[in-house]
């Protein structure tokens, strides 16, 4: 998908959610388990509910790979499922990928040519040559770590050199030589709420995937108060607060019904720039 497709989405939809497919399968309805591929039946059910009030899904491959074999399955089974009933959708595989060039091209093949998806998260640690290779790829999207929300995120990503720069803001720089806002985005996570203005001081084109919105306790109001750009610039996810928010019969109308609140409020946020 194309950053101009994604724009049309966010506007003909009013929305920018993503919805995370961290799917657990010590956490799905009890009623779904004696069925024959559990987790694919959970995905299918939450996809077609949510489907009219976000723009994308992430499924989370730790959750996926967890099961083996049979859970890859099951990863390609819901990316097919997408692409074959919401087409429009765009996926990203959460996989925080990069290794040395060879083996990131192996990587790159495996999602971008084996499974289709649209976008790929990639950790930069190792440099350039673990993040190009995913460049290659024309219409599909670096995601690349650089501002997150977890607890250990403090014990580099602030890290100042002499100049006085941050690691993250290093770290987006670089990335940005190798890549461009047609195909490379920035994670950022919710709770970093002002220093949004920080990132955006880097990076004012390109998209950030931000996570931490809802059970993380990120404010969907100062993620866009602090990143939103005239084409709106943001993939906000939520995974557990839409997708757990019943363990019952009716966990996909429920989470239907949180992801409608998370797009009305975005259709407030995108109200202000048109």
């Amino acid at each position: 998908m194309t950053r101009e497709q994604l724009i049309q989405q966010i506007f003909a939809k009013k929305s920018f959610l993503c919805v995370g497919l961290d799917t657990d399968a010590k956490k799905i309805p009890a009623h779904l388990l004696d069925l024959h591929d559990p987790i694919v039946e959970f995905n299918k059910a939450i996809i077609d509910a949510t489907a009219p009030y976000c723009v994308a899904y992430k499924p989370n491959l730790a959750f996926y790979e967890a099961h083996g074999i049979h859970g890859m399955t099951a990863f390609k089974k819901t990316v097919e499922y997408i692409q074959e009933h919401h087409p429009h959708h765009f996926i990203i595989a959460d996989a925080k990928r990069g290794d040395i060039g060879n083996t990131s091209k192996m990587y790159a093949r495996t999602f971008f040519d084996e499974y289709n998806v649209d976008a790929l998260t990639v950790a930069p640690y190792m440099g350039e040559d673990s993040v190009t290779p995913f460049l290659e790829y024309e219409d599909h999207w670096v995601v690349m770590l650089a501002l997150t929300s977890n607890k250990g995120s403090l014990d580099f990503q602030l890290m100042q050199d002499t100049n006085g720069e941050r690691l993250f803001e290093k770290v987006m720089r670089k990335g940005m030589e190798w890549g461009t806002p047609q195909n490379m985005m920035f994670v950022v996570g919710a709770t970093r709420g002002e220093m949004f203005k920080d990132v955006r001081r880097v990076a004012p084109r390109h998209f950030l995937l931000v996570p931490g919105v809802g059970a993380q306790g990120g404010s969907l109001e100062e993620v866009c108060r602090y990143g939103m750009t005239s084409d709106c610039g943001l993939l906000v996810n939520s995974s557990r607060g839409i997708i757990y928010a019943s363990n019952g019969e009716d966990f996909a109308e429920i989470a239907a019904n949180k992801a409608r609140e998370i797009q009305q409020q975005m259709a407030v946020e995108l109200e202000r720039i048109v």
